[in-house]
């Protein structure tokens, strides 16, 4: 149920786009984007969040040490990527961290953006307290073999460190039963394109 915007008006309608690493997530939305929607991305916030001289940054380097820092004192995020993803009780350490400032930014956030309705992609959806504020729940799906193929040639260095960042994500399942909208992105752009013209226009009518 939406709630008033605090100045009379009901805030825009909130969908949560998700998915697994790899999925295609940034790709379905900017064809959305292409088609006027808003579009906060907790991707981008993240990464503003731990920005040199941003609290964050202090706090990760104190819990995880220099290793996970580069020579230019900027965040080394592979090297964290690495850390976390093979050790869960790191992983909550620093989702402690993230999460309450991602919040928060996001939220902030959507009282700026405007439009009908707004596309708030959080890759880790599932674990994460913004699907609480979330209307509608968008899920980017595909299968594991695509994932592992699209990470060896983006993220991963090995199938097996490919692996390790699948199994620490919920599941292709636990997504998919929390989802209202689903995309196959398993297909070609086209038909991808054509899946977010449908959602599109259900969107703005439920807006």
């Amino acid at each position: 149920m939406r709630e008033p915007a605090g100045n009379g008006q009901t805030r825009p309608l909130w969908v949560g786009l998700t998915g697994g690493i790899a999925s295609g997530k940034s790709t379905v939305a900017d064809l959305f984007a292409k088609l006027g929607a808003a579009i906060i991305d907790t991707d981008f916030i993240a990464r503003e969040v731990v920005m040199p001289g941003q609290p964050a940054l202090a706090e990760i380097r104190e819990e995880f040490g220099d290793s996970i820092m580069s020579a230019d004192g900027t965040l080394d995020r592979a090297a964290l990527r690495a850390l976390v993803f093979a050790d869960g009780r790191a992983r909550r350490r620093l989702e402690a961290i993230l999460h309450p400032r991602i919040q928060r930014a996001t939220l902030r956030q959507t009282q700026q953006a405007g439009g009908d309705y707004q596309l708030i992609v959080v890759p880790l959806l599932a674990e994460s307290p913004l699907k609480s504020y979330v209307d509608r729940i968008l899920v980017v799906d595909c299968d594991e073999d695509t994932q592992i193929r699209r990470l060896l040639e983006r993220d991963a260095e090995t199938e097996e460190q490919a692996r390790l960042i699948l199994a620490a994500q919920s599941s292709r399942e636990e997504r998919l039963a929390i989802a209202d909208d689903v995309i196959n992105n398993d297909g070609d752009l086209a038909d991808t394109s054509a899946q977010v013209a449908v959602l599109h226009e259900i969107y703005l009518s439920l807006a």
